[in-house]
């Protein structure tokens, strides 16, 4: 417990600093340095922006990983359409109006419903008789940064 009023006392000793005199002059007693608070200040600033830095990185992973679910989850719409239709949906509105969506996902890279269809002349089963949309992928012209792919290609 001695230890511990000590530290506490020495504390706030610096905190609420005095001038003492002594034979040589006027000497601050027991206050914090401006080399002390400056290296405080640095050693912050490095942590911060070491968390900046990790944040985005989180930021971009989850932006990308919803980007691949609602890419998985088009995609098996438009087959399901196409299976169930014998017809290959001409856009994606057509996946939502036939109840395959239940709302249109944002792109979360452009941050709007703008997916871009492939269209096609492949038929899925002997029975289909029309052509139309095979995929979908995303509008953004991004790049993802860490495996350096375009997210229009995935």
């Amino acid at each position: 417990m001695g230890d511990c009023f000590n530290v506490r006392t020495r504390f706030n000793n610096r905190l609420h600093a005095s001038p003492r005199r002594t034979g040589r002059g006027v000497r601050w007693n027991l206050g914090f340095t401006i080399i002390e608070l400056m290296i405080v200040m640095t050693i912050i600033l490095i942590l911060v922006g070491i968390a900046v830095v990790n944040y985005q990185k989180t930021v971009i992973r989850s932006k990308e990983a919803v980007l691949k679910t609602d890419l998985h989850t088009i995609r098996d719409a438009i087959d399901n359409y196409t299976l169930d239709k014998q017809a290959a949906p001409q856009s994606v509105d057509d996946l939502q109006q036939a109840g395959y969506l239940h709302g249109v996902p944002i792109d979360p890279m452009t941050r709007a419903k703008d997916w871009v269809p492939v269209f096609d002349s492949v038929v899925i089963s002997p029975e289909q008789t029309t052509t139309g949309m095979t995929d979908v992928h995303s509008n953004s012209s991004g790049t993802s940064p860490f495996d350096h792919t375009p997210y229009s290609e995935w």
